[in-house]
């Protein structure tokens, strides 16, 4: 259902919001935007998919729930628009055995959508039953019953569930993988992602069995499992890892293809370090947060502790994420559900630039867009996906305009935050999403029931060319 816009700071661009889903209401009704956690559902009512919110969306698993995953950088077009799209990623499982785990390598392809526009210009542009959008006859998102893309898959044996997975970005097909063993190994997918390349889709299309190679490295240093893993951005080849007993270790690439470890951790937090991102933009400079509820920041080159260190929140901060269109900026997401955006260049307690608590529950995922430096997604254990535009403000004159050509009347809550612009649901205990490196406006977010692959409609300038 339909929200009202929000105008741009110091922009004349306005963009709608609408809800992912709604329960249905009578045309000569006013609609009502439901609110997860606050309104509730009588016993004959039930939520809709509402297709109109999206561009596209569609579901698929493989077979096992997976706590992590990237996405993997191609060359297929460094900016895409246009509809259909291919990706590739890769995941780690969390299979009920420890001996039955995978990193997965997959092409999603054929993903099909329908650029919308905001307010339809006339009837027959409200498209609200393209098949491509939406899987609506699929209730289990399996393999099998999966519509429009097309999945092919390729499983890499790993003993024991996997935390986390990384993709090096100058180096896609080079992964790194945290398992719950305490282990954290590197592995080249390079022949994975060639099968996958020249496979038809058509004739091949499911997931494959599984393949068994050895890591490339493998570190058995940390004293626990861990959360944390970061691939440089800057300086190829290297890579950060933390753990529960909040020691950080510094990966250093060979000539040789193998890396050093240092086994001197960074010491500096007094409980599990949850997340870890270098910096953007200084080869030396990354970012921790921890259970302690702090978020520090460290130089790589010296190991007397960090060189800031703040209280980030009240509780538990689970996640961080570097804003690479603004590096000055950085977002860390709690357990208490809130979340909080931070100019480094004034870093303090209690000096954060914005603050939000929408969210019921904890924050497990926390990103900024790859293309929209005011925009950024976030999940929470509330089974929400929350997309916010920070540049927004609530403009009463534009949002009477914008009621006026709809043509059902939408009674928006007056307490809902000026900057949410998009929330998704459908997905049960939602883990991680990431904005696609390369096609403006996609993610795709992981939860205990599978992945979801999603273009919401009123990401308006991401959906331009």
């Amino acid at each position: 259902m339909p929200r009202n816009p929000k105008k741009k700071k110091g922009s004349k661009k306005s963009k709608g919001n609408k809800t992912a889903a709604g329960p249905s209401a009578l045309e000569h009704e006013p609609a009502k935007v439901w609110q997860p956690g606050v309104d509730g559902l009588e016993d004959n009512e039930q939520l809709q998919f509402d297709p109109s919110a999206y561009d596209c969306l569609h579901a698929f698993n493989f077979g096992w729930p997976c706590l992590s995953f990237d996405f993997l950088r191609d060359e297929l077009g460094l900016v895409r628009n246009e509809f259909p799209h291919t990706l590739f990623c890769v995941a780690g499982t969390q299979a009920g055995e420890a001996a039955n785990n995978s990193v997965v390598v997959a092409r999603l392809s054929n993903i099909t959508g329908t650029r919308r526009k905001l307010v339809p210009t006339n009837p027959e542009e409200e498209d609200d039953s393209d098949s491509s959008s939406s899987d609506e006859d699929d209730e289990t998102g399996s393999v099998s019953n999966l519509k429009g893309p097309a999945l092919q898959a390729r499983l890499i044996s790993h003993q024991g569930g996997i935390n986390r997975v990384r993709s090096m970005q100058q180096q896609p097909h080079i992964i790194a993988s945290w398992g719950d063993n305490g282990y954290v190994q590197v592995w080249d997918m390079s022949a994975h992602l060639r099968a996958l390349l020249t496979a038809d889709p058509s004739v091949s299309n499911g997931l494959s069995n599984v393949f068994r190679q050895a890591p490339l490295h493998i570190y058995t240093g940390h004293k626990d499992e861990g959360f944390s893993l970061d691939w440089s951005s800057v300086v190829p080849g290297r890579l950060l890892s933390g753990d529960c007993k909040s020691a950080i270790h510094l990966w250093e690439p060979t000539a040789d293809g193998k890396w050093v470890v240092d086994s001197k951790p960074f010491q500096g937090h007094r409980s599990s370090v949850e997340d870890l991102q270098w910096s953007p933009t200084e080869p030396d400079v990354f970012a921790s947060c921890s259970v302690d509820t702090t978020v520090g920041i460290w130089d790589a080159r010296r190991r007397d502790g960090m060189v800031l260190s703040v209280k980030a929140h009240d509780s538990d901060v689970n996640v961080i994420s570097w804003n690479r269109l603004a590096s000055c900026m950085l977002a860390s997401g709690s357990d208490d559900g809130t979340f909080r955006i931070w100019d480094l260049r004034a870093f303090k307690e209690d000096s954060f630039v914005a603050h939000f608590k929408y969210h019921k529950e904890p924050i497990t995922s926390i990103e900024w867009s790859s293309h929209e430096a005011s925009t950024i997604g976030v999940t929470s254990a509330d089974d929400q996906l929350t997309i916010w535009d920070l540049s927004l403000e609530r403009d009463t004159e534009e949002e009477a305009e914008f009621q006026a050509q709809m043509k059902q009347k939408v009674e928006a809550p007056e307490n809902l935050p000026p900057q949410l612009l998009f929330v998704h649901q459908g997905q049960k205990d939602m883990k991680e999403l990431h904005w696609h490196p390369q096609i403006p406006g996609l993610l795709m977010s992981t939860a205990a029931d599978g992945f979801n692959v999603l273009k919401p409609s009123n990401l308006e300038s991401l959906n331009t060319s």
